[in-house]
């Protein structure tokens, strides 16, 4: 039997077979890459520097398993638990020193051999990164128990836990680039990036995006935190905002199990969810603070018995304060404006020039274009939000908190919101019920 010509036929046949199939899978299957379409585009130009959310993900895990499996909280008394926490705070700004000491040598055009110059403080870098890796663990669960235990406390808990549970990594974080039509502000396209880009690198892959999607503005922005689970969030020497961001992607991971997360992709939803997370960070890190670090909280200012005296006019020699949120705002409006009539150059050579009188005002802004506000713009409480000077988001949601009797009735109120027309129908049943 010639079982030579027997194999050579089989393996015509499976070659001919693997032919059909995938002539098959390319008639059948809609969704077959689009080797033109702008996603694929704009990750040929990004290339290898997405950051890698799998290989964070393992690394995080583990390290918090460890943490878990330690119980190290569970020996320490609150005593102990604030000099942990402040001891890694101090770590982390050393560090930070360290760091922004190597990079001014190594942009220093004088030093001639800079890895020589900072030999001395990356080995000092090293050791306080060794430290840091052998305490963040502790820190962390620290934090996340104090943060836990508020969150029970205002009626977030499922058998004596807060649900769901607090779970933060500190940790360099990815830049984020966003990427937005010219013709309009709106954040088409968000793509976490690798950390420790350079300026230089930065502006390649921008104008690289913006000359392969000619109608489309494109930043690269740093960011605070991501709502990944274990959160990820910027290492930080100042306890405050180590809180307040603790809560906020807490917040974020509550929201996702209701309407108000589900639908995050739309714009108007991403706003909402982001300014109930604001809300909602700022109550808890108040709580968590006056708790268990009394000595660093700012209560607020007592409300005012007698009308305000009225306002001293400055002489006129003197200019009137800079105001970033109210300049940025004016900026907001005049560019959506300049948008909605189809003056695309006109909005864009507008925002250059702001950024020009921004910079003059001590406000390092590097770059003033459509993705810029089309990412700073998903807070409406920040500067140049997206309804600008006449915000329509941020207001009612503060109507709703203080109408509320509770974080956690004002959480439920919130989380069936799926549109911006849901917003004003909660907003208006909420403001009614006392009314």
């Amino acid at each position: 039997m010639n079982y030579a010509g027997i194999w050579l036929h089989g393996l015509r046949r499976l070659f001919q077979l693997s032919l059909m199939v995938g002539l098959l899978a390319f008639l059948l299957v809609p969704e077959w890459p689009q080797f033109t379409s702008e996603r694929y585009r704009l990750d040929q130009v990004v290339g290898q520097r997405h950051f890698d959310f799998w290989v964070w993900e393992l690394d995080a895990i583990g390290v918090k398993l460890t943490a878990l499996l330690a119980g190290g909280p569970r020996y320490l008394d609150e005593g102990q638990r604030e000099a942990v926490v402040r001891d890694y705070l101090a770590l982390v700004e050393t560090a930070n020193r360290l760091e922004a000491s190597i990079r001014q040598i190594y942009t220093d055009p004088d030093v001639t051999d800079p890895a020589a110059a900072t030999a001395e403080l990356q080995a000092e870098l090293a050791t306080t990164r060794q430290a840091l890796v052998r305490k963040g663990g502790l820190a962390e669960a620290i934090v996340q128990e104090q943060v836990s235990s508020i969150l029970v406390e205002e009626g977030f808990g499922f058998l004596g836990q807060a649900w769901p549970p607090v779970w933060v990594r500190m940790t360099p974080l990815p830049s984020l680039l966003v990427v937005s039509p010219r013709e309009r502000i709106e954040r088409a396209y968000a793509l976490p990036l690798e950390h420790g880009l350079s300026t230089a690198v930065m502006e390649e892959l921008e104008a690289a995006i913006e000359a392969q999607l000619e109608d489309y503005a494109a930043l690269i922005v740093p960011i605070g935190g991501m709502a990944t689970y274990p959160a990820m969030i910027m290492e930080t020497s100042n306890l405050h905002w180590l809180i307040k961001v603790t809560a906020h992607e807490w917040a974020h991971h509550w929201l996702t199990f209701f309407p108000l997360g589900w639908y995050y992709v739309d714009p108007d939803v991403r706003i909402i969810n982001e300014t109930v997370a604001s809300l909602v960070d700022q109550e808890l890190r108040d709580l968590v603070l006056l708790r268990y670090y009394p000595d660093d909280y700012i209560p607020p200012p007592p409300p005012a018995t007698e009308p305000p005296p009225p306002p001293v006019s400055a002489p006129p020699s003197e200019p009137p304060a800079f105001d970033f949120r109210a300049e940025m705002a004016e900026t907001r409006v005049r560019v959506d404006e300049l948008l909605a009539a189809g003056e695309i150059e006109t909005a864009e050579a507008y925002m250059a020039e702001r950024r020009l009188f921004f910079l003059e005002n001590g406000y390092r802004i590097r770059k003033l274009n459509q993705a810029y506000f089309a990412f700073y713009g998903a807070y409406a409480a920040q500067p140049g939000g997206a309804a600008g000077l006449d915000d329509p988001i941020g207001p009612r949601l503060r109507d709703i908190r203080d109408h509320s009797p509770s974080l956690r009735v004002f959480m439920d109120r919130v989380a069936p919101i799926d549109s911006f027309q849901k917003l004003v129908e909660v907003w208006e049943e909420t403001t009614n019920e006392e009314g």
